[in-house]
């Protein structure tokens, strides 16, 4: 039986970047860093979630922002918030690159899209809490 999610991969050109964009940036924790036989294994988390993300480095694959305007689907990573609009000043005053000016609301919540240092899109949601009858 499949019991969690250990890993989700996030293609990038240069780890040292990526790895300083996600944990100074995004203020996410670094996980394990090693050389492995196929390169070096280097993840990062939300701090207190076992789920891990591999900063795998494949030149060919990272990014691929391609074309412009918004893509319709969501970025290959997801992040949840319990207070989104808080986070992202914290975020933008750390260099972080966002699609637009400010977190946008939604009927499921609220959500903004923010992008690495290769074009990946990383994006932000805080879901809307229930009402209470």
């Amino acid at each position: 039986m499949l019991t969690t999610i250990m890993y989700t991969t996030v293609y990038v050109t240069d780890q040292d970047r990526a790895l300083a964009f996600y944990t100074e940036g995004l203020g996410l924790e670094k996980r394990a860093d090693y050389a492995g036989p196929d390169g070096r294994f280097l993840t990062v988390g939300v701090p207190g979630s076992p789920v891990q993300i591999l900063l795998w480095s494949h030149a060919a694959a990272a990014g691929r922002p391609g074309g412009t305007g918004r893509p319709a689907a969501p970025g290959p990573l997801i992040l949840e918030s319990d207070d989104l609009r808080k986070d992202f000043e914290i975020m933008r005053g750390r260099g972080v690159t966002f699609d637009e000016g400010e977190p946008v609301d939604y009927p499921f919540g609220v959500r903004i899209e923010a992008v690495d240092p290769d074009g990946n899109r990383v994006s932000l949601r805080q879901p809307r809490k229930p009402r209470r009858s």
